[in-house]
């Protein structure tokens, strides 16, 4: 089994260290280190997962494990990343949105006594800065940092290079707060090593030299590189189509079909950053990837990880039983939970439960108000052509219809024109 310092490096997650030595101290002695979590949503998404992975390899490899949670931090905002003000959250939102991460953060990493020295801890920075009057934060924290320092950092440096947006007091502010974390938990619980995005590396650096002018000792940084997709962007809350961990904002379903589809070029990185297969095994999927990529191997076993990660087993095998059915007649054996999340996003429409009276309803006239064809004659030539699904059975006959018999959960009905253009119809 090779080392934390080796593993770290063979996935890719060491970007910038202040200290080589570092490597060196996490296989021969334990450390203490922490990562933050603003809850700037109620959900964490797929890049936090990155931090998440890593501060449970620490754990796994002997570490102590702290998982911050931002209640004061999350008040101001990081302008890291970003190239305009955030908007500023209430502090009832921020504890709503603590509520919601927390069990998130919780499901990462082991916080049982039976864990011994290596138990996770979770804390909240409004513990300690919430109330903190702003003269003493100044005295004790403002004095160890110069404007000039502070306006060399990049997340600073970028947004003061857009004069158009600029950066407001509140968020210049916000490296002095994580800094002070820094200190805190370096005094309260020996925590010495701050891991993050390769966005927060002027923030973590910033805490070690707090910690080294106020105590005189050594503290350390590592940041990993951001999570990006195929096309350059980062995931993240405030970008489109936004991955979130709770199943409340992305379905199961959703997640594991994003990471199936990955393209080629980041399926190798996603596999090191997301997953805790081992060397070889990431090895081997890397050459099926080269070998055979229509196969998509690396992407199903990805898929498969992240959705274990993020919801359970139990989880993942509802999924996959249910990708592996949504275009087969099983969809008719769906349960209500499963059929709505696996055609959340699909076109839908409803019709009232009256029109099955009788002999039904003509498929006919469900394909044209359904939208998946544009006129009855069109209809007709799909069905004539073997191209019209009910419940992913072929149509056939002069004028089939769809009746009572076919509705699944007694309330639905899947229509499918060719291969993959699906429409949901909902009877009430």
């Amino acid at each position: 089994m090779p080392s934390l310092a080796a593993d770290l490096e063979f996935r890719g997650l060491i970007h910038q260290v202040s200290d080589r030595d570092l490597l060196a101290r996490l296989d021969a002695s334990q450390v203490t280190l922490y990562s933050g979590f603003d809850p700037t949503s109620d959900s964490l998404q797929i890049g936090n997962l990155l931090q998440l992975c890593t501060l449970r390899r620490f754990q796994i490899a002997g570490h102590a494990p702290i998982a911050l949670a931002g209640g004061a931090t999350g008040v101001i905002g990081d302008p890291g990343g970003r190239d305009e003000e955030r908007q500023l959250l209430t502090r009832a939102e921020i504890a709503a949105n603590l509520e919601g991460i927390a069990p998130q953060l919780e499901r990462f990493l082991d916080f049982s006594p039976s864990s011994g020295p290596s138990a996770a801890r979770l804390v909240d920075n409004a513990a300690w800065l919430g109330e903190v009057p702003m003269l003493e934060f100044l005295r004790d924290v403002g004095k160890h940092f110069t404007v000039n320092q502070m306006i060399q950092k990049e997340s600073v440096r970028s947004r003061i290079e857009r004069p158009e947006q600029g950066i407001s007091y509140t968020e210049f502010s916000y490296m002095l707060l994580q800094a002070a974390d820094f200190l805190h938990l370096h005094r309260e619980l020996g925590c010495d090593l701050q891991i993050g995005g390769s966005d927060q590396w002027g923030n973590i650096t910033a805490g070690i030299e707090l910690i080294r002018r106020v105590t005189g000792e050594r503290a350390y940084a590592m940041t990993s590189p951001l999570v990006l997709r195929a096309d350059g962007r980062k995931f993240g809350k405030s970008e489109s189509g936004a991955l979130y961990l709770s199943a409340d904002r992305t379905s199961p379903y959703e997640l594991y079909q994003y990471f199936v589809r990955s393209e080629d070029s980041v399926v190798g990185a996603y596999l090191r950053f997301f997953t805790f297969y081992t060397h070889e095994e990431i090895a081997a999927l890397d050459e099926a990837v080269a070998a055979h990529p229509e196969r998509r191997e690396a992407q199903v076993a990805l898929a498969r990880a992240i959705v274990d990660l993020v919801h359970g087993e139990a989880e993942t095998a509802r999924v996959v039983r249910a990708s592996e059915a949504l275009f087969s007649e099983a969809v008719v054996s769906f349960d209500e939970s499963t059929l709505l999340m696996v055609l959340d996003g699909a076109p839908s429409s409803t019709a009232p439960r009256s029109a099955l009276d009788g002999d039904g309803v003509e498929l006919v006239s469900l394909l044209v108000s359904s939208g998946l064809v544009a006129s009855n004659g069109q209809a007709r030539k799909t069905i004539e052509q073997g191209g019209a699904y009910v419940n992913n059975r072929r149509a056939s006959g002069d004028a089939p219809k769809v009746t009572a018999a076919d509705l699944i959960c007694d309330r639905y009905v899947v229509l499918r024109r060719g291969k993959r253009e699906l429409h949901l119809v909902t009877f009430s």
